[in-house]
């Protein structure tokens, strides 16, 4: 919802609140300076808050795959956790995953304790972060992360390059600040006063809103997947931004 507020300002403030988040002070209370024009007021300003918003498909994807172990001591568990992993890398890699696009992600080994607190087990996880350019192949990634032995498909999130976060996020500024000069119109023309300029712009929260996908375990145990393939179809990406300008006016 667009906030806005009428005021003038003066030496001693701001005088006037109305409902909801609309202030306006369409006079001052100051006397003017002796010799000064009549009717000369400074410091008036229609001040309006405003988001914009645009939306496209994602460009880019990243996904959180993993694998476990188990094993009698550290060395077992840490040594089957590393083979994995091996074949995890090699399925990346032959999917052509660039290696500057595959991140370590998590990875420890601990003990597991019985209700004696003896230790009864290690067990081992190795996850890697993994960014992938084309969002049609996720399905394509995650089917080969799976036929390697990932024991875990973690959230998969649709998102945008950098490249096109900075075109959308212009974009986004743009729709902002045409609600802004709109709503600024409006409130000037309810008032009966007329808008003299731009004072000031502020933009603040500019935000990519990417949309997630949380795979887990029944994406692994589905036979229907790894028959025909796993496909995920993603929502557009939306990025918004909000703006705050302060209009000078003059009364009509």
């Amino acid at each position: 919802m667009n906030r806005r507020q009428l005021l003038a300002a003066s030496s001693v403030g701001i005088a006037t609140a109305m409902a909801g988040c609309v202030g306006s002070v369409l006079s001052t209370d100051d006397e003017p300076d002796e010799g000064a024009e009549t009717g000369s007021v400074t410091d008036r300003e229609i001040t309006v808050s405003a988001e914009g918003e645009v939306e496209t498909d994602p460009d880019e994807a990243e996904l959180s795959i993993g694998v476990e172990s188990r094993g009698e001591t550290s060395e077992a568990a840490t040594d089957d956790l590393a083979a994995d992993a091996d074949r995890l890398r090699d399925a990346l890699e032959d999917l052509e995953i660039p290696a500057d696009n595959i991140e370590e992600g998590q990875y420890r080994v601990t003990p597991v304790h019985d209700r004696d607190d003896e230790v009864e087990e290690f067990r081992g996880v190795h996850s890697f972060d993994v960014t992938v350019e084309e969002t049609d192949r996720v399905g394509e990634v995650i089917d080969a992360a799976v036929e390697a032995g990932a024991d875990n498909i973690g959230r998969v999130n649709f998102t945008l390059a950098e490249e096109t976060r900075d075109d959308l996020r212009t974009d986004a500024i743009d729709d902002a600040l045409a609600s802004a000069d709109a709503e600024a119109d409006h409130v000037a023309a309810n008032r009966g006063v007329e808008l003299t300029g731009t004072n000031s712009v502020t933009t603040s929260d500019v935000d990519v809103h990417s949309v997630r996908y949380d795979a887990g375990q029944d994406m692994l145990a589905a036979d229907d997947a790894a028959e025909t393939g796993t496909e995920i179809d993603a929502d557009p990406v939306s990025v918004t931004a909000s703006v705050t300008v302060d209009y000078g006016f003059t009364e009509q």
